[in-house]
């Protein structure tokens, strides 16, 4: 991995906004394409992060292209943090680069007395064993047993410590599920 930069991303920075965003269209494109289908939407996704108390930081290559955007929402007056949403340009993928952004997340919220940091994973194609079909009433067995069948980002977040604390049938439509996760930020001996 070249040498990459974490910084705030900031309203006024038109030209990093507008990088952040085509990588957020880009990197959702395949797996979430309604999601961000194009850059004024996800512009509006960006544009909301600098009002209220959140986190907004990209990832930066040495030309200071943005290469990576993370951001997040304080929540429970402040104790919980929404990490959404995380994404990496498509080329810059299995660089570490999303472990960077979520690791400086993580210091971020620390720094603003955060306890813990949740996040959903949706699964709207099929890439998990807990998609295409009825979760309940065993949702916990089916939370259990599942698999990846096809690079879902949750075994990501796991290897960073997250660890699933629930699902939502069918949040994005019949037999398509949120993935919830969430990870403590208090030491635990």
């Amino acid at each position: 991995m070249s040498s990459v930069h974490i910084v705030d991303l900031e309203a006024n920075n038109k030209a990093s906004v507008e990088q952040a965003a085509r990588i957020l269209v880009d990197g959702f494109a395949a797996s979430s394409p309604m999601a961000w289908p194009d850059l004024e939407s996800a512009q509006e996704e960006i544009y909301a992060t600098f009002s209220g108390d959140c986190i907004s930081r990209v990832a930066t290559n040495e030309l200071g292209e943005v290469v990576g955007w993370i951001a997040g929402q304080s929540q429970y007056d402040g104790r919980v943090w929404e990490l959404h949403p995380l994404v990496v340009a498509p080329h810059y993928q299995g660089q570490g680069i999303g472990r960077l952004l979520v690791a400086d997340f993580e210091e971020r919220v620390r720094e603003r007395n955060g306890l813990t940091i949740m996040l959903g994973t949706d699964d709207e194609d099929g890439r998990t064993s807990l998609s295409g079909k009825h979760l309940l009433p065993d949702l916990w067995l089916n939370i259990a047993q599942i698999e990846n069948l096809g690079r879902h980002p949750y075994e990501f977040y796991q290897r960073l410590g997250y660890t699933i604390v629930g699902v939502i049938p069918d949040a994005n439509g019949p037999g398509k599920p949120d993935i919830l996760m969430a990870k403590s930020l208090l030491a635990h001996e």
